[in-house]
C-alpha cells in the first residue's frame, strides 16, 4: 500500500541519515534498502530535500514525546531532563542530536531542514520553560533559564558522542542543578531543584 511504502521510506532514511549524515546517504541507497521504488519515492516526496524534512518532522515529534515521558516516569522536575539523557547516551545506537548534525549539514538557516531543526530546539526550550514555570518561576524568567539549561543539554550530547560516555549528562545537570538553586522559585513555591533524599 502507498502507506507503507511512505512509511518504510521514512524509517529507512531517519535510520540512515542519523548513523550516517544526511548528504552521505542519496536516495539511492535509500530506494535500495527501503524495497520501494523510484515512482513510488516521487509519488510521496518531490525529492531528497522534501523526505528529510519530513523525517526531521517525524523525529521531532517522536523525540518530545519520548523526552516528555521520561521526564514525567523520572519524577516531573526540571534537571530530570538530563537523567533522560544520560539514558539516551548509553544507547549503542546514539549518533548525537539529529537536529544539531542536521544544522552542521544544512549551513543554510534559510534551507527547510534548517528550520525545521531550529524549530526543534526552540519546542524543546519552551517545553523546559513549562516544566520551571510549574515549579514557580515567573514565565519570564522561566523563559530565560530554559534557554541555559537547554545550552547545557546541547553540551551534554556533543560531549557524550565526542567521548562515548553518559557522564556528561551528569556533569550536566550538576551544573544546571546549581542554576536553578541561584534562582529559587517565589516564596511558598516548590523548590526546583528539590528531589527525594534517596537521590542525593
Amino acid at each position: 500500500m502507498a502507506t507503507h511504502a511512505r512509511a518504510r521510506l521514512l524509517d529507512t532514511a531517519e535510520a540512515l541519515f542519523y548513523a550516517e549524515g544526511i548528504r552521505a546517504v542519496g536516495v539511492e541507497r535509500i530506494l535500495a534498502e527501503s524495497g520501494v521504488g523510484r515512482a513510488s519515492f516521487y509519488r510521496h516526496f518531490t525529492g531528497k530535500d522534501a523526505l528529510v524534512v519530513a523525517v526531521l518532522t517525524r523525529r521531532d515529534r517522536a523525540w518530545r514525546d519520548w523526552l516528555a515521558d521520561r521526564v514525567t516516569a523520572l519524577g516531573g522536575r526540571p534537571l530530570d531532563v538530563f537523567d533522560a539523557l544520560a539514558e539516551r547516551f548509553a544507547r549503542a545506537d546514539f549518533r548525537g542530536c539529529a537536529f544539531i548534525n542536521t544544522m552542521v549539514e544544512t549551513a543554510d538557516p534559510d534551507s527547510p531542514a534548517h528550520r525545521v531543526a531550529a524549530a526543534h530546539k526552540q519546542q524543546v526550550v519552551d517545553y523546559v520553560a513549562a516544566l520551571l514555570a510549574d515549579r514557580g518561576h515567573p514565565a519570564d524568567r522561566a523563559a530565560a533559564l530554559a534557554h541555559r539549561i537547554v545550552l547545557l543539554m546541547d553540551g551534554a550530547i556533543v560531549t557524550a558522542l565526542r567521548e562515548g560516555t553518559p557522564a556528561p549528562a551528569a556533569e550536566a545537570r550538576t551544573i544546571a542543578a546549581a542554576l536553578l538553586a541561584a534562582e529559587p522559585p517565589g516564596p511558598g513555591l516548590e523548590d526546583p531543584c528539590a528531589e527525594p533524599a534517596a537521590r542525593g
